[in-house]
């Protein structure tokens, strides 16, 4: 599923990451100019995708879960309308390609009033800095979201952060 998502951003002028962090927090991260979005995807347990989405949304600018099935992706669409995971596009595979049941929108917020900007900010200088090259593909950067501090008090070469630093940089 998530191969046929990437293959659909592709498509549509995205430069695609799959699972770019190495742990599965994200599972596909989409680029095109300034404009990030975040794919999730569940072969079941629509629920579970949602909320993982909901989450997922102070990185990127829109979010969109995709399922293996038109039934349950119809049916998440139908159940979140109104709720405050309206703007989730909701998608669905069949086949090799993807269907929309809902198109990802992004964010609603009113000027000024966006409380992840600096998130989002951060992510991107993230992303620059691998566009760039500064850092190998295959680096695991599950670090981005956060530290894991030990009792010790020190970090393993895996635990820094790799945006750690960038809020000087040009």
């Amino acid at each position: 599923m998530v191969a046929a998502a990437a293959r659909h951003l592709e498509r549509n002028g995205y430069r695609v990451r799959i699972d770019p962090d190495g742990h599965d927090y994200f599972d596909l991260v989409a680029r095109r100019g300034d404009e990030v979005g975040l794919v999730e995807a569940k072969v079941a347990d629509a629920r579970t995708v949602l909320t993982q989405a909901l989450v997922r949304r102070a990185w990127g600018d829109w979010v969109a879960v995709v399922l293996a099935s038109r039934r349950s992706a119809l049916r998440l669409e139908e159940r979140s309308r109104s709720t405050r995971a309206a703007p989730v596009g909701i998608w669905w595979v069949e086949g090799d390609g993807v269907l929309v049941a809902r198109a990802a929108r992004p964010w609603p917020s009113t000027a000024g009033d966006d409380p992840f900007a600096v998130t989002r900010a951060r992510f991107r200088a993230v992303l620059d800095t691998l566009d760039r090259g500064e850092v190998p593909d295959d680096l695991v950067w599950s670090g981005v979201l956060g530290t894991v501090r030990r009792l010790s008090g020190g970090r393993g070469f895996r635990e820094w952060r790799l945006d750690e630093g960038f809020e000087d940089r040009p």
